[in-house]
C-alpha cells in the first residue's frame, strides 16, 4: 500500500491514451492526524507548564485553518471521470477512514483521562473538553464517509465513530432522510434564508432525532421486527455511547459526567453548524404533481478551499456528494454549476456565530444563485415578509 503519488492510465474520449496522477494521495493522511490536536496540546502543556496550550486546538480549527484557506486558496482540479472507478477500488483511501476510528476513540479516552486526572480546575478542563468535542464532530464526519458505503464493516465502523458523541442516529437520518428531502422546506437539516444558526439548531437537532426514529421504525416493521429490538441501529449506537462513556465515568468518577455531556453537545453543535452551511437557502423546484426535482449540484453549497478539504476528507465538495452519495471522498469532483462558499467550513462555522454578518456575506450569493427571485429560495417563514420587502425585484406573492 504505497502512500506516494500514484499514476493511473486511461483513454480520452477520442481514444488517445492519457495518465492522471493523484498528487493529493499522501495529504489525505492529514484527515486522520487532525484529531490528534488535543494530544499535541496536552504534550505542549506538559512540556512548557503553560495550560494556555489547551486552547490551541480551537485556535487552529477556528482561526489558523481559515487563514490557511485564505492564503493558499482553492483547488478546482478533478480526477477524470474515466479514472474514478479505479480510484474507488484503491484500498489506501479506505484504510485511511478505517484508521481514523480507533484514533478518535483513543483521543476521547486519553483526553478525558488527562482532563479529569491532571488538569487543574474548570479553567483547564473547559478548553480541552471543547477541543475533544470538536474532534468528536470530526468523528461524525468519518462516520458520514463510512456510513454511505454498503459493506458491513464500513457501516459498523460508521456506527462506532458516530457513537463517540452520542449521534448514532445520524446514518439513518442523513442517508434516508436528509438525502431524500435536501433543499426543501420539509428537510430539518436544510437551513432557510434568514434563519440564524441559533434558530436552526432548535429545529435541526430534534428534527433529526424524530425523523431517524420514524425511518428506522418503518424499516424494522417491514422486516418483521419491533422498534425496540436488537436490530434497531439507533439503539445500537446509543448502547455503544453508553458503554464507552459509562466506562469513563466508572473509571474517572462522576465528575466526568457533566463534561462528557458538554463534549457531546459541543460535537452536535459543530455538526449542526456544518448542516446549516451546506444548503443555506437553496431550494429544489416543485413539479406540477407536487414532487420535487431531482437533486442537482446547485442544491448544495460547495467549497474547493484546499487546506480544509484535505483535513475533512473532501467533505466540502458537497455538491458532488449529493449527486453521487456512495462515491468515496478521493473521487469527489468540483461541479461548475454548484454555488461556491467564500471560504472553507471552518471559517464558515466561525462566521455563522454572528448571524448579521453571515447574512451580509451569504444572502447576496444566495440571491445571485436564484437570479434575484425569492420564490426560488428556501425562506424562513418568520421573516419572509421582511425579505420580500427588502428584495422585491422578481418576487411574486406567496401562494
Amino acid at each position: 500500500m504505497s502512500v506516494g503519488m500514484k499514476t493511473y492510465a486511461y483513454l480520452l474520449p477520442d481514444g488517445q491514451p492519457a495518465t492522471y496522477s493523484d498528487r493529493w494521495r499522501w495529504r489525505w493522511s492529514l484527515s486522520v492526524l487532525l484529531p490528534l490536536l488535543p494530544v499535541l496540546a496536552i504534550g505542549l502543556t506538559e512540556a512548557s507548564g503553560h495550560s494556555a496550550w489547551l486552547w490551541m486546538p480551537l485556535g487552529v480549527m477556528y482561526l489558523v485553518i481559515p487563514a490557511l484557506d485564505w492564503l493558499i486558496g482553492e483547488d478546482r482540479s478533478n480526477p477524470p471521470e474515466a479514472v474514478v472507478p479505479e480510484l474507488e477500488r484503491e484500498p489506501f483511501y479506505r484504510w485511511l477512514t478505517y484508521a481514523a476510528v480507533p484514533i478518535h476513540l483513543g483521543v476521547l479516552v486519553g483526553g478525558f483521562w488527562y482532563a479529569m486526572a491532571r488538569a487543574e480546575g474548570p479553567v483547564e478542563v473547559l478548553p480541552l473538553v471543547l477541543s475533544l468535542g470538536f474532534v468528536g464532530a470530526l468523528a461524525i464526519n468519518v462516520g458520514h464517509e463510512l456510513g454511505h458505503k454498503r459493506s458491513e464493516p464500513e457501516r459498523t465502523l460508521a456506527l462506532v465513530a458516530l457513537s463517540i458523541t452520542g449521534y448514532g442516529h445520524f446514518r439513518i437520518e442523513h442517508n434516508l432522510g436528509h438525502h431524500a428531502q435536501v433543499a426543501t422546506p420539509e428537510d430539518s437539516a436544510s437551513a432557510r434564508m434568514g434563519e440564524s444558526v441559533y434558530r436552526f439548531v432548535r429545529r435541526e437537532v430534534p428534527g433529526a432525532l424524530s425523523r431517524s426514529w420514524r425511518l428506522e421504525a418503518a424499516r424494522l416493521r417491514r422486516e418483521g421486527h419491533g422498534a425496540f429490538s436488537l436490530h434497531n441501529e439507533i439503539l445500537q449506537g446509543l448502547a455503544m455511547t453508553l458503554a464507552v462513556q459509562a466506562a469513563l465515568v466508572a473509571w474517572l468518577g462522576w465528575k466526568a459526567l457533566p463534561w462528557l455531556l458538554l463534549h457531546n453537545l459541543w460535537g452536535w453543535w459543530q455538526l449542526t453548524g456544518v448542516n446549516y452551511i451546506e444548503h443555506y437557502g437553496l431550494l429544489r423546484r416543485k413539479r406540477p404533481d407536487g414532487s420535487y426535482e431531482r437533486v442537482l449540484p446547485r442544491h448544495s453549497w460547495n467549497s474547493n478551499h484546499l487546506v480544509s478539504n484535505v483535513l475533512l476528507f473532501h467533505l466540502q465538495r458537497h455538491s458532488d456528494h449529493h449527486a453521487h452519495a456512495e462515491r468515496h471522498f478521493q473521487s469527489l469532483r468540483h461541479c461548475g454549476e454548484a454555488p461556491q462558499l467564500p471560504t472553507g467550513y471552518m471559517g464558515m462555522l466561525l462566521l455563522s456565530f454572528f448571524p448579521r454578518l453571515y447574512f451580509r456575506v451569504m444572502d447576496p450569493r444566495l440571491l445571485a444563485q436564484a437570479d434575484g427571485n425569492l420564490e426560488r429560495i428556501n425562506l424562513e417563514p418568520r421573516v419572509r415578509g421582511r425579505l420580500e420587502r427588502r428584495y422585491a425585484t422578481g418576487v411574486s406573492s406567496p401562494k
